[in-house]
């Protein structure tokens, strides 16, 4: 008899939600692409749920020049109108125009510490993954010590929709800390 894989029990049964636990969430990113990818989706989500926002993944993908951040930081008014519009994105004016501006203050950290992920991974302990011992989802923090570090830094920069829950969030999502459960198979 095959027994199911045990997974964290946030991504419940949706397939959706599945394949992000098991492909993505927790696994270490550090391409600039992708980072600024789930900068823009968990920014969009503040205060929403996250399969919400994953949902609606691709229509930001398009929405937002395949998360090219030379584009967007360029969107002007007329770009925020037409985001405004689209359907199939969260249409914020403040989320949206702190997209356009968080692609503008992530390209001059770029530039200062020659790419976003050296920025971000250094506030890391040895630039290394944290690998947190969970062993009930009750377990895992909505921020931490570190996470207050980073967000209080950006928001200096000027960063929006990045406090310190949205700052964890983020950092559960491109792997700088690792929640999954001991017991799971994506650990």
């Amino acid at each position: 008899m095959q027994t199911n894989p045990k997974r964290c029990a946030w991504c419940g049964t949706d397939p959706l939600y599945i394949k992000y636990h098991d492909e993505e969430w927790g696994k270490p990113v550090y391409d600039d692409k992708t980072l600024f990818e789930f900068l823009i989706l968990e920014g969009a989500q503040a205060g929403l749920s996250w399969i919400t926002i994953l949902r609606r993944r691709e229509h930001y993908r398009r929405a937002f020049a395949d998360f090219d951040v030379a584009k967007v930081a360029s969107f002007n008014e007329e770009d925020v109108s037409r985001l405004m519009q689209d359907t199939g994105i969260i249409r914020n004016k403040l989320k949206i125009s702190g997209a356009i501006r968080n692609a503008q203050l992530f390209i001059g950290i770029q530039k200062e510490f020659g790419s976003f992920s050296a920025y971000i991974w250094g506030f890391l302990p040895d630039g290394k993954p944290i690998l947190n011992n969970v062993r009930s989802m009750g377990d895992v923090p909505a921020r931490t010590a570190l996470s207050d570090q980073i967000s209080k830094d950006m928001k200096k920069r000027g960063f929006k929709f990045f406090g310190t829950t949205i700052c964890y969030a983020h950092m559960q999502a491109t792997g700088m800390v690792n929640d999954h459960l001991v017991d799971c198979i994506s650990r």
